[in-house]
């Protein structure tokens, strides 16, 4: 690795340290469905986007709350303090395409249908709102 390009990897890896994020990986649903869920509580405080997700009615909702949870966590274990009511929000969450798997289902004669069996991964960043943020 050259020294330009290690130069930048320590600088990710150190502003790395002061983000508190959590990412579920290969969740068997669609991104798109997932997708659905995640706009719901882009933005918003933890607290609501907890109990937002607890009364969400997709089964995404799930999954999603258990990585929230999870951010919560590691912000808390980084910071070393727990969370006060809302202090923390939701920075940035986002979905992406995970492997896909594919299956045939047979079809009139003699033929074959292809079905995609998607998954995502989500990642979930929460920060602290300052006072001016208040």
């Amino acid at each position: 690795m050259g020294s330009r390009k290690k130069l930048m990897a320590e600088k990710h890896k150190e502003a790395k340290k002061t983000i508190s994020f959590a990412s579920l990986r290969n969740i068997p649903t669609s991104p798109r469905k997932m997708r659905y869920v995640v706009d719901l509580v882009r933005g918003m405080e933890v607290s609501k986007a907890l109990a937002t997700l607890k009364f969400c009615s997709k089964d995404a909702s799930n999954d999603l709350e258990k990585v929230v949870r999870s951010a919560i966590a590691n912000w808390e274990q980084k910071n070393e303090r727990k969370a006060e009511n809302g202090e923390l929000y939701i920075s940035r969450i986002f979905v992406d395409e995970g492997a896909t798997l594919k299956r045939m289902r047979p079809a009139p004669q003699g033929r074959g249908y292809r079905i995609r069996k998607r998954s995502n991964h989500v990642t979930v960043f929460v920060d602290a709102k300052t006072n001016e943020e208040k």
